[in-house]
């Protein structure tokens, strides 16, 4: 079902989007600026009341984390898409190979037509408006579909969007799985997806029916390689960080650590001093991120109890709540745990946690961490810390991962200027900066025939002529 912010039928919707970027294939650089400018100043207006949405869907989730991890990195973006838009819309030339000169080619950037964008809800307005930018600068139409988990954002964003621009302009609708499903399967020009590996999977079926090109952003086990020559407690604090913003749902979340045997106890200090840095307190803290939802907080800690149960070790890193005890315990608030001598076959280690829990797994030689990581699905993000220039290159050289960030994590989705995507399980496509406005765009290639070619040359019937032609460009070329 579609909620009460559109009655209109799905495929109703799309009909008129459709027929909107059929008609107006060409969408000049004004039209595109000031659908841009309309989301950033819906931003402005309105980024106190969306932070306060997804504190309400979430139980606590500061409006802090929301203004730096999705309003600022949209407006960042925004930023950098305007002042580049101009040259990222122009026509590319490109060299004309010898035997078609004195022809001339370019490459001309236009619209796709239709986008469809589902977006999760880990960060749902950066993760909704990122990829709706994105189109836009593409100069296409675009549908969203939000993440019903978070109902009071999603209802807030189809609100403020439906207040600034038409429907066949952009359209917000919202629903369960089910309405997710018939979304999917829209004859969009491209689809863009945020989510579960599994999910993905599923929405590429559906995709694939109708021949639509995909863009799915998908999960993974991001590893932490901690190198002999790293200070564990400058590692410590990023680790704790990357791994804590957002109680770890965060889909480049380091997800597990690889460390040098024998510094585990180390590493566990250093992690829980980090911890109390960064969070004093834990229940109770606006700072600290509630998990989701109690099925999501189910999920952790069976995943907890059922390692325990095959033999791991658990750390809780639970600093002094000392005045919090009139907290409810519905706050969601889940405890950093690190996990040691996690068996080999634990869920722990094969599926993606996307909550505060963190396996630290030793390794005796940098190659056996390195074996590690690619007996597995390719990762989403990887981290290495250290100061050894020579093994992290021997790392970065022998590992595939979708992106990469030295001594810190998460940094890189912040580059502008780097795409961000994934790899093999981990996703397909990649955006960000003019890698975005690519994927979202037809590079239509253009050959400007010259009143001088002697393309009859190469014409039938083949004899003499012909072999003489062929002799000469076999010797040039």
């Amino acid at each position: 079902m579609i909620s009460s912010t559109s009655r209109t039928p799905l495929r109703t919707l799309f009909d008129a989007q459709h027929q909107a970027s059929r008609t107006q294939a060409e969408v000049p650089l004004a039209l595109r600026r000031d659908r841009l400018l309309r989301i950033r100043g819906l931003l402005d207006a309105h980024g106190a009341e969306l932070a306060q949405a997804v504190n309400a869907d979430f139980g606590v989730r500061s409006p802090q984390l929301t203004e730096i991890a999705d309003i600022f990195v949209l407006r960042s973006l925004l930023s950098s898409t305007l002042k580049h838009l101009p040259r990222w819309m122009q026509p590319v030339k490109v060299r004309t190979p010898l035997y078609l000169q004195p022809a001339r080619a370019y490459l001309q950037r236009q619209p796709l037509g239709v986008v469809g964008v589902i977006s999760p809800w880990n960060y749902p307005v950066q993760l909704s408006l990122g990829p709706v930018i994105t189109a836009l600068a593409a100069g296409n139409r675009v549908m969203l579909k939000p993440s019903e988990l978070t109902p009071r954002t999603s209802e807030l964003l189809a609100t403020l969007l439906g207040q600034s621009f038409a429907p066949d302009e952009l359209c917000v609708v919202q629903g369960d799985g089910q309405l997710a499903a018939e979304f999917a399967g829209l004859p969009f020009d491209h689809l863009f997806f945020t989510g579960s590996t599994a999910v993905g999977r599923k929405v590429a079926e559906a995709a694939a029916a109708n021949l639509t090109p995909t863009t799915l952003e998908l999960g993974g086990k991001s590893p932490c390689i901690i190198d002999a020559s790293c200070d564990i407690d400058k590692a410590a604090i990023k680790i704790a960080h990357g791994k804590l913003l957002n109680a770890g749902q965060t889909c480049i979340a380091p997800d597990y650590v690889l460390l040098p045997q024998g510094s585990e106890t180390a590493f566990g200090e250093a992690f829980a001093r980090a911890v109390a840095t960064l969070f004093p307190t834990i229940t109770g803290n606006p700072d600290y991120a509630a998990i989701i939802s109690p099925r999501h907080l189910e999920r952790l800690q069976a995943l907890l109890a059922q390692a325990e149960g095959e033999g791991a070790r658990l750390q809780a890193v639970q600093p002094s709540t000392a005045g919090m005890a009139g907290v409810a315990a519905a706050s969601r608030q889940m405890a950093p745990v690190l996990v040691f001598d996690v068996p080999a076959g634990s869920k722990l280690l094969s599926e993606e946690i996307f909550g505060p829990i963190l396996p630290v797994i030793p390794y005796t030689a940098i190659d056996e961490a390195i074996r590690y990581v690619n007996a597995r699905p390719r990762p989403l993000a990887l981290y290495w810390f250290g100061t050894d220039t020579g093994s992290r290159d021997h790392v970065l050289a022998r590992t595939v991962s979708g992106g990469v960030t030295v001594n810190d994590t998460l940094m890189h989705i912040a580059h502008e200027n780097l795409p961000f995507g994934g790899v093999g399980d981990s996703g397909w496509g990649a955006y960000h900066g003019e890698t975005g406005f690519l994927r979202l765009t037809q590079q239509k290639p253009v050959m400007l025939q010259s009143k001088w070619a002697r393309g009859d040359l190469f014409y039938p019937p083949y004899g003499k002529r012909f072999e003489q032609v062929m002799g000469l460009l076999k010797r040039v070329i």
